[in-house]
């Protein structure tokens, strides 16, 4: 799941929409299984919901 900004910035609107999407699926899987104690690495979550604000970030400045 880790990328290279070189990679992630060579991804078209379409991919990013769809990346950003699989990724708030994992996140909140990632949530129910914290929540029932199944989480044994919980650094995870808070590297997913980094790579969603990256994600954001990237859509954002390619609509300007």
């Amino acid at each position: 799941m880790a990328e290279k900004k070189v990679e992630k910035e060579a991804l078209t609107t379409e991919a990013l929409h769809s990346k950003l999407a699989d990724l708030k699926k994992e996140q909140m899987n990632q949530r129910f299984q914290h929540s029932a104690g199944q989480l044994p690495k919980t650094h995870v979550m808070r590297k997913t919901r980094r790579d969603i604000a990256r994600i954001k970030t990237q859509l954002n400045a390619s609509n300007n």
